[in-house]
């Protein structure tokens, strides 16, 4: 069932071509995702599906009785609001109606109550108040009570996605979905969305995400949009292909160009039928063999400043905010060409940690030595903004207009720029005219102008394309210096970083060998473990046996604690029943529809807990 159709849609600004008579549908069930370089017009394409902007040219068909929900970068909130009233506000009826039980709950008023409770029960929207409460706590966002006015940017963000995935759409448009989440809430909502049955269309240039979620990847490229019907890996795989296939048209294209311009420049005017034909083909081979192929590569011998023996030392290093400690008598030496990666969760002084370093925090106790050949550069989320007025070049150039490099060579700002995908016509642009994703990629030059030997990069693939992502991951590749990366982009931690310092909150730091994946897996081992025992202990009644071999059949106590789970479930499905059936009759005061829905609430919970359990043995019969 085709859910979306565009046909032959153009869009320009101006002189400035984005995509020119691009087609492709969308049907029921499909996951896509739009990849393209920063400024290609990824989010105006998805502007233009939802009317939001106006195309040039082309048709834009949705499906007449489906339900479209679409997330926006920046998405306008009321900041006089709580996140409960925001989250509520909403167009979905079930909402709506839990919100005005809520209301009724407290006010005490036991007739609303009565009425509301039997819609509720009606409509079946039980369950989508715990929806509610489970993606509040996911994202972090339990003080409903909060105003929006009071939010960062991030938890704002991460409001209008909760209200987008609440939203019970049959189709979603999601644009950059992953920005401003931690490691745990990326994974959650890859899960999430794999086991959705919406139909999806998202911007998004989490690699892993990608590989995960989604089974076709349109690439909007050179005006033009490229459809391939698998994950990321197959993208990549197909999309070297294409490309091999095209650099093999161009240089046939480029051995006829030669023999026809040699033969234009000796002919007179053409006056005969023939020759203005060979002429017009002229024209036509000119334009597949000045297509631009160049792909920089960045195997860059940069001379930097050489590292001595003595580089970052830590001894016994504590620092506290009142009583929130970030390091705790921490001692550590940064070695030669140390690549190393930080992770833990928002607030356990990640970003701190790296403010000592380079010595804009200062310690409480222990002192951080810096070696004299050291060269700090330094990306953060903090970074100044670019002056809008001031030319690409200048931008780069107002740090160095070369960086050395071996055998007496220099790289120029503007060969930098090239090789970061800022073509030559690009340089003398104003950063006004700069996308978002191309602001942050010149800040980045900025900071390897400097020709740092240590680089600290704080979240430096944020907004950053995934072609942009793959020639930094290039140029970091050949680095010498010293390398610490912030980072929620799980594919740039594996490539770039061969162990990790963990922060676990309370001044603890712990210090794993591998990669993140390897970390990933090894946390999430523990954690399953750690979850089977707080389920045996909230549950005595279910007895839960712990192997640490794979499981081939049950043993026998399994096999009755299988059927015992049988008999309680269908017991509680009762008790449900019968206590939905007592509180829908509205002969019940107050106090006990309170009282009452509190053992609903729990018998709802234990028959979750139970059913999971049941599931996990039934995979064994």
């Amino acid at each position: 069932m085709n859910f979306l159709s565009v046909e032959s849609v153009t869009k320009s600004y101006g002189d400035r071509v984005l995509f020119s008579d691009v087609s492709f549908g969308i049907d029921q069930g499909q996951k896509v995702a739009i990849v393209a370089k920063n400024g290609a017009g990824k989010t105006t394409l998805l502007n233009c599906l939802m009317g939001k902007e106006s195309t040039d040219s082309g048709n834009i068909v949705f499906r007449n009785d489906i339900q479209v929900a679409f997330m926006e970068q920046a998405e306008s909130l009321p900041l006089n609001k709580t996140i409960y009233e925001v989250i509520y506000d909403h167009a979905n009826p079930k909402l709506r109606l839990i919100k005005r039980y809520n209301d009724a709950l407290e006010k005490n008023d036991e007739k609303a109550l009565s009425n509301l409770f039997q819609e509720l029960t009606d409509l079946d929207a039980w369950d989508l108040e715990s929806q509610v409460k489970q993606f509040l706590s996911v994202f972090k966002l339990e003080d409903v009570k909060q105003e929006i006015a009071s939010l960062s940017g991030g938890q704002k963000k991460r409001i209008t996605l909760i209200k987008v995935l609440l939203s019970d759409a049959d189709f979603l448009l999601l644009d950059e979905p992953t920005n401003h989440l931690d490691l745990d809430m990326i994974e959650w909502l890859e899960s999430y969305l794999s086991n959705s049955k919406s139909t999806l269309l998202m911007v998004t240039h989490d690699r892993y995400f990608l590989e995960v979620v989604c089974d076709t990847i349109l690439e909007l490229a050179n005006e033009t949009l490229y459809k391939y019907k698998g994950n990321f890996s197959y993208y990549l795989e197909k999309k070297a292909e294409r490309e091999e296939q095209l650099q093999s048209t161009v240089e046939k294209a480029r051995n006829t160009f030669r023999k026809e311009l040699d033969w234009i420049r000796r002919q007179p005017k053409a006056r005969g039928t023939k020759q203005k034909a060979r002429i017009d083909s002229f024209h036509e081979v000119k334009k597949v063999a000045t297509t631009n192929l160049s792909e920089s590569e960045l195997d860059l011998p940069v001379k930097m400043e050489r590292l001595g023996s003595k580089i970052v030392e830590f001894h016994k290093v504590s620092k506290a905010f009142d009583s929130k400690k970030i390091l705790t008598s921490f001692s550590y030496n940064v070695q030669r060409k140390e690549r190393l990666g930080i992770v833990g969760k928002n607030g356990t002084g990640k970003t701190t940690f790296l403010k000592m370093m380079m010595g804009e925090t200062p310690v409480d106790s222990g002192k951080i030595v810096i070696g004299d050949t050291v060269v700090f550069g330094h990306f953060s989320q903090e970074l100044k903004e670019v002056d809008p007025d001031y030319k690409v070049i200048d931008v780069v150039k107002e740090v160095a207009e070369f960086i050395p490099l071996e055998k007496g060579k220099q790289l120029s700002a503007a060969q930098l720029l090239e090789r970061f995908l800022f073509p030559r016509s690009m340089h003398y642009n104003f950063v006004r005219k700069l996308s978002g994703g191309e602001r942050r990629r010149l800040k980045l030059l900025r900071v390897l102008m400097s020709n740092p030997n240590y680089l600290i990069l704080d979240e430096p693939t944020n907004d950053l394309d995934i072609f942009a992502m793959a020639v930094l991951e290039e140029y970091l590749r050949g680095f010498q210096g010293c390398l610490i990366v912030v980072s929620h982009d799980r594919y740039f931690m594996d490539k770039m970083v061969d162990h990790l310092f963990v922060f676990e909150s309370e001044g603890v730091i712990i210090d794993i060998i591998g990669n993140y994946t390897t970390y990933r897996k090894n946390q999430k081992s523990t954690t399953k473990t750690k979850s089977k025992t707080q389920f045996a202990q909230k549950d005595q009644n279910v007895e839960v046996q712990f192997k640490a071999k794979e499981k081939v059949k049950l043993s026998f106590k399994e096999k009755l604690e299988y059927e015992t789970l049988e008999r309680d479930i269908e017991k509680l499905e009762s008790d449900k029943r019968e206590m939905t059936a007592s509180l829908s009759q509205g002969n019940l005061n107050g106090a006990e529809v309170l009282e009452l829905g509190e053992q609903l609430a729990k018998v709802v919970e234990l028959i979750e807990l139970k059913t999971n359990r049941w599931l996990e043995l039934s995979e064994y019969q």
